[in-house]
């Protein structure tokens, strides 16, 4: 991909890239392409998965995050990303939003995953503000003390990706296909999923969290639209991603293990 750092009052270059239903699994792949092969700033944007997903991080074990039986009567695909953090079930009703940045674009924020973290909640203070009691809490997003959304991050030597999953609606029936992890957040006080979570439907719509979202990245950089299908298009056809589908073969050994 051809590098672009030329920007406006000196700020870097973010392109903003905007999509809507396109599946997770081709998201994450496009992600770590970006990251590992293009030298630009990207803010992607996915309003909605085109169908439910779990999503695990790279070191996530199914038996002990997912109710692997009924996972696998209702043929829910489950993906291991190419990120760290913890498990998810995504739908129509979850908006992802992801930051790919070059380290030295950013430079007053050290590599790492606190910094990082910190860096991500000043940017959505922004875009809360007014709305809601807007909080990091741990490597949570959480109005008070329920949760809505989740991080999780891959960091290169050069270049980091810092991408949450925001539940903006969900079906609480999807909620049954997650387990009560074993390394929780101590906020969370061993409350179920549905007294952990709240939906952002009840504070903002769709439409201004992604144009205010858009707007607070357009105060650390010069932002610049590009069309979902030019970076499809342009993807390093020479790269293999590893995030990547369990199979049925695997998630019935671990059902093993779980019993």
């Amino acid at each position: 991909m051809a590098t672009r750092h030329v920007a406006q009052a000196g700020r870097p270059l973010m392109n903003i890239v905007r999509m809507k239903g396109v599946p997770i699994l081709q998201q994450l792949e496009i992600e770590e392409c970006l990251l590992r092969t293009s030298s630009d700033n990207w803010c992607i944007i996915n309003d909605g998965a085109d169908r439910p997903n779990i999503v695990m991080g790279i070191s996530g074990k199914p038996a002990e995050l997912v109710e692997i039986k009924p996972v696998l009567e209702d043929n829910i695909p489950v993906i291991r990303r190419f990120t760290g953090g913890g498990t998810v079930i995504v739908d129509h009703g979850t908006i992802f939003v992801s930051f790919i940045c070059n380290k030295d674009d950013v430079a007053d924020v050290q590599p790492y995953p606190r910094p990082i973290m910190s860096w991500s909640s000043l940017l959505y203070s922004q875009v809360f503000e007014g709305i809601a009691d807007f909080r990091l809490r741990e490597n949570d997003y959480v109005f008070g003390l329920r949760k809505f959304g989740g991080n999780a991050q891959s960091i290169t030597k050069n270049r980091w990706i810092h991408h949450t999953s925001f539940l903006w609606d969900y079906e609480t029936r999807n909620m049954s296909y997650l387990k009560l992890p074993k390394r929780a957040p101590e906020y969370r006080l061993a409350r179920d999923h549905l007294d952990f979570v709240c939906p952002m439907k009840d504070y903002i719509s769709r439409s201004d969290f992604i144009s205010r979202t858009i707007g607070a990245a357009g105060r650390l950089f010069s932002v610049e639209s590009t069309e979902f299908e030019a970076v499809k298009s342009s993807s390093n056809v020479n790269f293999t991603p590893t995030s990547r589908l369990l199979t049925n073969q695997e998630l019935e050994a671990a059902n093993m293990i779980a019993i």
